[in-house]
């Protein structure tokens, strides 16, 4: 397909949207990415590389990289972590961790988490990308010494994020300045996780104690989804807000899953082949297991990209509600691809993939295969948790 370059369109600072292309391959978009970078082979465990971990904004292309918000480093056991964006993409969400390292050293020996205050500290702040100013609208009327999992609702006037309460992880709203904040928990309620609303902003769900639930966006007519399953995680509404898709079965052994707003039609869409459910980020032992590797919806809402097992490989795959299942790579012995990102027009993936030992970021064209390098970090280092500036790309003329 041949493209000539056309108008770009500005946007934040000097950046520019704009379609770039050589000859008859797919061009690639200009357009920002934030991920976490970190050093993933140090010795000491956990914290020792996860205090290392940078909020990182670059174009899609690889052609920018920079550190964003390193004022909040201010500490030897201060990391930042990407983990979104505002609905225009003026803003980034940025998570600040710190921990004690002798409480780190504790868990190291004891193999678990210990959150408790004065030993932990998160707090979520969204970052200004014009004049690179941060609000920690977690530390606003305080709720907690951990506030992690924020994210914009659709009236893009409310903030969701999960705050630790006494050992125990609850869903809260708040206005945009971190203002009156809310537990919508509803009654009963246990260790919650995976909060997310509905596109029309009237439903939220999140698993409880490893199970599904739905409720209003204040909390109230809190339902359980039933399935039959002692692990069910991380609930996602399609784009079209009448599906949930998640993931159910057992810890380490669960596959994709979707249900209807309603709690009807319960149906499981895939196979992970065994597909632990996580990516190690780490190449020292991490008493943790690594990080989730949930499913996500395709732009259109009438399929899902997750990964599955084989062998050798861990490969990026695709299936609609039908259950028609399509492998999308074949990779070499001892790849593992992990957290796909779609954009809302369908035509481009956002993922990463380990090979050779370091983790990387890729964009793939999914009209075409076509696949572009986005970082090229040495061994030793790893990228991870990529997200979409502007998940609505322009599409190719």
């Amino acid at each position: 397909m041949s493209m000539s370059i056309k108008s770009c369109l500005p946007v934040l600072l000097t950046l520019t949207f704009c379609i770039a292309a050589t000859g008859d391959e797919p061009g690639l978009v200009k357009s920002l990415i934030g991920y976490t970078e970190l050093q993933t082979n140090l010795p000491g465990g956990r914290h020792a590389n996860v205090r290392t971990m940078r909020a990182i904004v670059s174009q899609l292309d690889g052609s920018t990289r920079e550190e964003l918000a390193p004022q909040l480093v201010d500490d030897p056991n201060v990391w930042t972590q990407f983990a979104g964006w505002s609905p225009s993409g003026a803003e980034a969400i940025v998570a600040r961790g710190w921990q004690d390292p002798e409480n780190a050293k504790w868990e190291e020996t004891n193999r678990t988490f210990r959150m408790e205050p004065g030993n932990w500290m998160l707090d979520s702040f969204l970052v200004s990308l014009k004049n690179k100013e941060s609000l920690n609208v977690t530390a606003v009327d305080r709720v907690s010494h951990y506030n992690g999992g924020l994210f914009f609702l659709p009236d893009r006037r409310t903030l969701g994020f999960t705050a630790l309460m006494n050992g125990i992880s609850k869903p809260y709203l708040m206005d945009l300045d971190g203002r009156n904040k809310r537990d919508v928990s509803g009654d009963g309620s246990g260790f919650a996780y995976g909060y997310s609303a509905s596109p029309d902003g009237k439903i939220i769900s999140y698993h409880e104690n490893y199970q599904i639930f739905i409720a209003n966006a204040d909390g109230t007519n809190k339902q359980h989804i039933p399935t039959g399953n002692p692990f069910n995680f991380g609930p996602t509404w399609s784009p079209d807000g009448q599906w949930l898709l998640f993931l159910s079965g057992e810890h380490g052994h669960s596959n994709p899953y979707v249900v209807r707003r309603d709690g009807q039609d319960l149906r499981k869409l895939a196979d992970q082949n065994s597909y632990q459910g996580w990516i190690l980020f780490l190449d020292v032992d991490d008493f943790h297991q690594g990080s989730s590797d949930t499913p996500v919806w395709s732009a259109d809402g009438q399929s899902v990209f997750f990964t599955t097992q084989t062998a050798t490989t861990t490969e990026l795959c695709q299936v609609d509600l039908e259950g028609k299942f399509t492998q999308l790579t074949t990779s070499q012995e001892g790849t593992m691809h992990y957290h796909p990102k779609p954009s809302n027009d369908g035509n481009w993936l956002l993922y990463g993939s380990m090979r050779n030992g370091v983790r990387q970021l890729f964009v793939r064209n999914l009209k075409t295969s076509a696949e572009h390098q986005i970082t090229h970090l040495t061994k030793g280092r790893g990228a991870m948790w990529p997200h979409w500036q502007f998940a609505q790309l322009p599409s190719e003329r």
